[in-house]
């Protein structure tokens, strides 16, 4: 039997049209029924208020740990993504406005990749409480830049009460 490598990818998925909840669990879902492709775990699903564009219905937010299998790229991910992404209906017309689906790619093992089209690890991942504390329930251990979840979190300022996720639009304390 000939080797496969096997890649692990962390992505972030957000929605805030119609049931938010639903519609991470329907991308999901298309994510898992991708060829080589599975999703191996999926953090809670957290409620968090919306950045950039603040008028706008709160978000379901969630992160999630794939398994890639045979010959992926950063950009073979990305049109994965899209594709799922298109097919719920995401139309983008306002930027950070509403979404029936956001899929944001993370981190892709130890891979640093920059193009036109993405930028691995995600460029403002670690200003953002709404991935990191999904992050830190899925992969409390895993390191971003050097640091885990929890440790980036140390430098924002945000709460979370229960599943609700409140940071107010300045993210980093003091910096």
């Amino acid at each position: 039997m000939p080797h496969q490598t096997v890649t692990h990818a962390y992505l972030g998925l957000g929605s805030n049209m119609g049931d938010g909840p639903a519609n991470l669990r329907r991308a999901l879902e298309l994510l898992d029924a991708v060829p080589g492709l599975a999703v191996e775990a999926v953090s809670p699903v957290f409620r968090t208020e919306p950045q950039g564009l603040t008028d706008q219905d709160w978000f379901a937010n969630c992160a999630a740990r794939i398994r890639l299998d045979g010959t992926w790229t950063p950009e073979t991910l990305l049109d994965a993504t899209s594709g799922v992404e298109a097919a719920m209906g995401r139309v983008r017309t306002v930027v950070w406005g509403p979404r029936v689906i956001d899929i944001d790619i993370l981190l892709l093992d130890g891979v640093e990749w920059r193009s036109d089209r993405l930028q691995i690890p995600h460029p403002r991942m670690c200003e953002r409480a709404f991935v990191l504390v999904p992050l830190m329930h899925l992969a409390p251990e895993l390191r971003i830049r050097g640091l885990t979840p929890s440790q980036w979190l140390s430098r924002l300022t945000y709460s979370v009460e229960e599943d609700l996720i409140r940071q107010p639009s300045n993210p980093f304390r003091g910096e």
